[in-house]
C-alpha cells in the first residue's frame, strides 16, 4: 500500500509511505512501489539500494519519506529483516544520522573498522564518502537523515558522533522532523525554507553536543519533544514541566516561553492528555475500572479533583460518560 501528498514546493516535494505489512500486500510489490515513491517525491540523485534476495520473499515493512531541498527524512519500521544486496560503488558526498527506536541498524562499508550498529536508543551522525551497505535485524525502527555536507563537515571531519537517542539534541531534531512529515503537504516556499534551516541548525547542534535555546526557531521543536516526552511520562507522579525542562536541557522559562510561542499551556497539556487517556481507559474497561483506580494511575490529586476535571472536559462525569458510550465505542 503506498500513498503520497504534496507538490512540489521550492524546490522540495512532500511526503509519501508505503506499507507492505498490511493485510493482502504482497511482500515483491514493496519495491516497486516504494520505488515509485522514491522516484517521484525523492529522486534527484537520491539512489535507492537494491535488497539481497534472500530477504525479499518475506519484506514486511513501513516506511515513510519526505524530501526537503537537500535534505531527506526517511522512517523505516522492518517487521522481518531487511539487507541490501552490496555497497554501491562511487562517491556519496553526503552526511547521514541514524536513529534508532528499536532493534538494530547496521552499516557496513568497504573497511573492517567501516562497520557500525547503531542498537537501540543511540544514534550515529556522520560525513559518508560512499554509499554502504546496510542491514537490520526484524522489528527495527529507524529515523534515517540524508544531510548536505557543507554545513557539517566543519564541526565532524572525518569522526562519527555516537551517543544516546534521548539525548536533548536528538530528541529535538526527531520532532522537527516528524512535525516535518505531518505539515510537508501544506507549506509553501517560506515553510520549506524554516523547516530547513531548522532541520540543518538541529543537525549541527547533534554534532556540537548543544543547541542554542534562545533561538526563536527552535521553540516549535522544542515544544513537541516535550510533548513526546510528556506523553511517555503520562502515568509518572514526577512528571512536571521543571522534570522535562531537566530533561531537555533547557531552563523552565525557555521551556515555558516556548509553549508560549505556541499559545499553549504545558501544565494544561499534560492534564488534557492525562484525560485523554483516562477516558479511553474508562471506555477500554467498560466501566470496570473505579473512578479512584483511574485518579491515581493518571496521577489527578483526588477522585473529587479527576470527576470535576473530566466533566468540564467531556461534559459528563465518568461514570455517565461509561453509561452514554456503551461497549461497542472503540
Amino acid at each position: 500500500m503506498t500513498n503520497s501528498a504534496g507538490a512540489e514546493a521550492d524546490g522540495s516535494r512532500g511526503a509519501f509511505s508505503v506499507d507492505s505489512t498490511v493485510a493482502g500486500a504482497a511482500p515483491q510489490g514493496f519495491f516497486h512501489a516504494f520505488q515509485r515513491g522514491w522516484d517521484a517525491e525523492l529522486g534527484d540523485g537520491l539512489p535507492l539500494r537494491s535488497f539481497n534476495r534472500d530477504v525479499t520473499g518475506d519484506f514486511r515493512v513501513r516506511s515513510r519519506a519526505a524530501k526537503v531541498r537537500d535534505l531527506a527524512l526517511t522512517d523505516i519500521h522492518s517487521m522481518s529483516a531487511i539487507r541490501t544486496a552490496h555497497a554501491l560503488g562511487g562517491v556519496e558526498d553526503r552526511v547521514r544520522m541514524y536513529v534508532v527506536k528499536r532493534g538494530a541498524w547496521t552499516l557496513d562499508g568497504s573497511r573492517d573498522r567501516d562497520r557500525h550498529t547503531v542498537s537501540a536508543g543511540q544514534f550515529l551522525l556522520r560525513h559518508v564518502g560512499r554509499p554502504w551497505r546496510f542491514e537490520a535485524v526484524p522489528h527495527t525502527m529507524v529515523k534515517i537523515i540524508l544531510l548536505p555536507t557543507v554545513p557539517l563537515t566543519p564541526l565532524l571531519g572525518n569522526r562519527a558522533v555516537t551517543g544516546p537517542a534521548d539525548s536533548a539534541e536528538v530528541r529535538l531534531l526527531v520532532a522537527h522532523a516528524n512535525m516535518v512529515y505531518e505539515t510537508m503537504a501544506g507549506l509553501g516556499p517560506a515553510g520549506v525554507q524554516a523547516a530547513h534551516s531548522t532541520l540543518l541548525e538541529l543537525a549541527q547542534a547533534v554534532a556540537r553536543r548543544r543547541f542554542d535555546d534562545v533561538e526563536p526557531r527552535l521553540a516549535p521543536a522544542l515544544a513537541r519533544a516535550a510533548k513526546d516526552l510528556a506523553d511517555s511520562h503520562l502515568t509518572d507522579p514526577e512528571l512536571s514541566p521543571t522534570m522535562l525542562a531537566r530533561e531537555l536541557n533547557v531552563s523552565l522559562r525557555t521551556l515555558q516561553r516556548a509553549f508560549t510561542v505556541a499559545e499553549e499551556s504545558l501544565i494544561a497539556y499534560i492534564r488534557h492528555r492525562r484525560l485523554e487517556e483516562a477516558r479511553r481507559a474508562l471506555i477500554a474497561s467498560a466501566g470496570r475500572l473505579s473512578v479512584s483506580e483511574l485518579a491515581a494511575h493518571w496521577q489527578f490529586a483526588d477522585s473529587s479533583h479527576f470527576i470535576r476535571s473530566f466533566k468540564k472536559a467531556y461534559g459528563q462525569t465518568p461514570a455517565e460518560y461509561a453509561r452514554s458510550t456503551g461497549p461497542a465505542e472503540s
